[in-house]
């Protein structure tokens, strides 16, 4: 009976898992399009055009086809705009300062950032989203917007002052925990309903954007000063900077979709 009995919970955790996976995979759709257009890319010479202008026709074409299959909605496509807008106003300053920079030529670039850069953001906001939206994310004691909102703006802020002032970040990823500490999130699997702290979830989803700079990086998506002559691996020290970047990303998309529930 217990040899029967563990069986099914074996059955059934293996069952969730690859349901929780297929998910995941879906949301992922728009990353890994990019990551498989900029290795295609970079191994096969494509003509008429320089390799960051195909990539950007590549993901406009594919953002339309995303929308006009129903994989994202249009609710979902005008929080992705905002992001890509985010991101590209980040990318011209990075640049400017010499963080990292885009050294292969293209047409569609502004300030010497091209214009695909900003949909690398914008993949990011599309999983928050998807993943939103498939396991039905549901927020357990969430701040007030009048904390969310002021630490999003601060955050994001210190991505261009730490160049001329003190750097915050640490500060604000102790800001962080405090105000996040009690949040969790509950996801829904198959009708069962599983509950993470949120400040994991942050973490997790960080790791993963960590290890998909260093794909990014080795197909050539941008360079780092470091990476001018040959690839090296992305610094661990990144991390914290796409952590607090996730961060911001996640409390962005969970305020718009609690201002949309209101």
């Amino acid at each position: 009976m217990n040899s029967h009995r563990i069986q099914t919970r074996v059955v059934h955790a293996i069952k969730q898992l690859g349901t929780f996976g297929w998910q995941q995979a879906l949301s992922c759709i728009f990353p890994v399009i990019i990551f498989a257009s900029l290795a295609l890319t970079q191994i096969i010479t494509l003509p008429f055009l320089p390799r960051y202008d195909w990539l950007l026709l590549i993901f406009v074409a594919t953002q339309w086809w995303m929308v006009r299959s129903g994989l994202e909605t249009r609710d979902e496509l005008k929080v992705i705009t905002l992001f890509h807008m985010i991101g590209l106003t980040l990318e011209i300053f990075k640049v400017h300062m010499g963080s990292w920079s885009y050294p292969e030529e293209g047409y569609f670039k502004i300030l010497g950032v091209p214009l695909y850069s900003g949909f690398m953001y914008a993949s990011v906001a599309s999983y928050l989203c998807q993943a939103w939206r498939r396991l039905d994310v549901q927020l357990i004691q969430w701040p007030s917007f009048y904390i969310v909102v002021p630490l999003s703006i601060a955050i994001y802020g210190n991505f261009f002052t730490h160049h001329y002032w003190i750097d915050m970040r640490w500060w604000l990823s102790v800001l962080v925990l405090i105000v996040f500490w009690r949040a969790s999130v509950r996801y829904r699997v198959n009708d069962v309903s599983y509950r993470m702290p949120l400040a994991l979830s942050f973490v997790l989803i960080g790791f993963f954007v960590w290890i998909a700079e260093n794909i990014a990086t080795f197909f050539g998506a941008w360079t780092y000063p470091n990476q001018s002559e040959t690839w090296h691996l992305v610094g661990i020290g990144k991390l914290s900077s796409w952590l607090l970047l996730v961060i911001v990303s996640f409390l962005i998309v969970a305020t718009l979709k609690q201002i949309k529930k209101e």
